[in-house]
């Protein structure tokens, strides 16, 4: 495949510059594409460009796209109007979904976006613990609030623990609350806890961070050492809920936390996340403990949206289907595989890192498997865009970083991907 470009799109990609900052809504990925439509695992620009498709809408699209299931029920669901700021059936059992599901689910609160999520989490555990300042680890992501916003992709490299802000507009005042420490190194990061231990209300981690794995030990140790000081754990699990397993990544690597943030899959595509944990913590977001916690109001115009909702239940249901998850890893371990198996024949170094599901490679000559954000930046980032630029132009969307693999992508989406990439590495 060549790529064309027809003149509606050319006129639209004219009008974003127009009308949206800096050309985009935010998300920079392929800003000379216009996405039209999706099924399964395929998307198709507004030219007519056929994509096996990657990045998955960033990973909510994880049974791929406009699944014949949740279709019908966001049929079946539109039709009684959209909205309502009131309790829906569907929020109720999407909410005993996740608690039967997710290991520390005991209950659960939603919103919309994993932003929010990641910030109400943290606000629950400063608000149970009484204390004010959160410990986060260098690289991970945790959306685009204040906090999460610090040492997310520092260019300083500044030592531990503290922090650099990733925006303007945050104030200083939110640096002096924030405490960074290095993933996967538990001696650092039990020195800083034990240091700060009666400042920090939360502890907040990515248990797989962006792809790299937790090496083992890891996830123990910090969930020992906060145990030890009675600090609450959040597991941000906006990419791996239910992707890693059913019960998420707490499942899959058997540590459970105190609090989890859930999004993508959770809402099916649509525009919903969730806070969840163990009861005795949530009771923050319930105004009869007022008195004891003081109050923590979490309102929202969508908070359990039902259509949203609906489109998650959907979602989850499929992904209850037998031998499903087992499938879809299969076919990821053989594309990963492949991105290896062609990066050696070449002679490109590189490593292909992360899990079966969602992984992505570093151009770097450094053979040391990669631990953490100061391992990722010695990439070679300008020969990642090149071949995403190259991929696309084949035929294979992705985001600027990840592939996501979906329950969608078929043996023949894994051979013709396979094609493509040894092409795209050959101009490369």
């Amino acid at each position: 495949m060549q790529r064309s470009q027809s003149s509606r799109e050319t006129d639209l990609l004219k009008r974003v510059s127009q009308y949206m900052p800096g050309g985009s809504n935010g998300n920079t990925i392929h800003m000379n594409v216009v996405i039209e439509r999706g099924e399964g695992s395929k998307v198709w620009d507004v030219s007519g460009n056929e994509y096996v498709d990657y990045a998955l809408g960033s990973g909510p699209m994880f049974i791929g796209h406009a699944h014949p299931k949740v279709v019908e029920a966001l049929r079946d669901r539109v039709g009684k109007s959209f909205t309502f700021f009131s309790l829906t059936e569907e929020a109720i059992l999407l909410a005993e979904e996740i608690c039967k599901a997710v290991p520390t689910a005991e209950q659960v609160r939603f919103a919309s976006g994993g932003t929010e999520a990641t910030l109400m989490a943290m606000r629950a555990a400063r608000a149970y613990r009484g204390r004010d300042k959160i410990l986060k680890f260098e690289g991970g992501y945790h959306g685009m609030n204040e906090y999460a916003l610090m040492s997310l992709a520092p260019s300083k490299l500044i030592d531990f623990p503290r922090p650099e802000p990733d925006s303007v507009g945050i104030p200083r005042s939110i640096q002096e609350e924030v405490l960074v420490a290095p993933f996967n190194d538990l001696e650092t990061t039990t020195a800083i806890i034990e240091k700060y231990h009666d400042e920090i209300g939360g502890v907040i981690v990515e248990a797989f961070q962006r792809v790299i794995n937790p090496q083992p030990g890891f996830l123990e140790g910090l969930r020992d050492i906060t145990n030890q000081y009675g600090i609450p754990l959040i597991f941000d699990e906006i990419v791996t809920g239910f992707r890693f397993s059913y019960g998420g990544a707490q499942q899959h690597y058997g540590v459970t936390p105190d609090l989890c943030s859930l999004g993508k899959i959770v809402g099916g595509g649509l525009p919903l996340s969730a806070v969840a944990g163990k009861g005795e913590i949530m009771q923050v977001f319930d105004a009869a403990h007022a008195d004891e916690t003081g109050p923590m109001p979490q309102v929202g115009t969508l908070n359990g949206n039902p259509v949203a909702s609906i489109a998650g239940l959907a979602t989850l249901e499929v992904l209850r289907e037998p031998g499903i998850y087992q499938e879809t890893f299969a076919r990821g371990r053989r594309l990963r595989d492949g991105f290896q198996d062609a990066l050696d024949q070449a002679e490109i170094p590189a490593q292909v890192i992360g899990h079966d599901t969602v992984f992505d490679i570093y151009f770097t000559d450094d053979d040391r498997p990669i631990a953490d954000y100061r391992d990722t930046v010695k990439g070679d980032k300008a020969k990642m865009m090149k071949l995403n630029d190259l991929l696309l132009e084949r035929g294979v969307f992705k985001g600027d970083t990840k592939y996501y693999v979906s329950t969608a992508h078929t043996d023949d989406d894994i051979d013709r991907t396979l094609d493509i990439f040894r092409s795209a590495i050959d101009a490369l």
